[in-house]
């Protein structure tokens, strides 16, 4: 866990040594997450909520930026050991799959890069034919502002996933990247594109950033950075 600003901190989840950043924000009355990781995750992430002080029972609302099996996959645990009602959003281009009415783009062996799915282990060929299934309460949308983290603004980055959405922290200036940039290093990077089925709106969709002053990322895969961003950025979406 690392905190990154007042009432919003990056969590480590390392499950297997596979290793995701989902984003945890907080008020006094109340917390949010934004991504939930690999099926198997939930001690993990509580762990890490614990490490900031925060506890389990505060969470309010999960954010989904995408649909990808780790990034939904502990939400239905979360919603089954939460003693109350806790809201789901994700962008309305992702729902039907997130519902479960549609089969994970990326668990479409059709579809999906023949190499990759020959080197998953039956298990996980398993996991991602029979994907986790969570109900969307709220449909997020481009320039939307969310109540979380003194204001949370939606921005649409179509190509990873239909529906890929970043958020945008004004308060801390803190940009959630989700799956649109991997960072190695401090760096940032485009989106990996062995997982991304529509790279060219993928990299088009970094023009989007340009609007915004960011002083730091956080990207799923790959953790924090914070030197020059915006003009690392800038380079990317050109």
């Amino acid at each position: 866990m690392k905190k990154i600003a007042e009432g919003v901190a990056m969590l480590e989840v390392n499950l297997n040594n596979f290793i995701i950043h989902p984003t945890l924000i907080w008020d006094e009355k109340k917390a949010v997450l934004v991504d939930a990781g690999m099926p198997g995750s939930l001690d993990l992430i509580r762990a890490e909520m614990e490490k900031a002080g925060v506890p389990f029972e505060k969470l309010d609302a999960v954010i989904l930026t995408h649909q990808d099996i780790d990034h939904i996959g502990s939400v239905p645990e979360i919603l089954a050991e939460s003693g109350h009602p806790i809201t789901v959003y994700a962008h309305g281009l992702d729902k039907p799959y997130i519902e479960g009415e549609r089969l994970l783009i990326k668990a479409d062996p059709e579809k999906m890069d023949p190499a990759r799915w020959e080197s998953m282990s039956e298990e996980m060929k398993q996991m991602y034919l029979n994907p986790p299934k969570a109900k969307v309460d709220k449909v997020i949308e481009d320039g939307e502002v969310l109540p979380f983290g003194g204001g949370a603004e939606v921005i649409f980055t179509p190509g990873h996933t239909p529906g890929h959405c970043c958020l945008y922290l004004k308060k801390s200036k803190t940009l959630i990247a989700a799956d649109a940039m991997v960072a190695e290093s401090g760096k940032l990077h485009g989106p990996r594109q062995q997982v991304t089925p529509d790279m060219g709106t993928a990299m088009a969709s970094l023009k989007k950033l340009l609007d915004f002053d960011i002083e730091s990322v956080i990207c799923y895969h790959g953790g924090l950075c914070y030197e020059n961003v915006n003009e690392q950025i800038r380079k990317l979406a050109k």
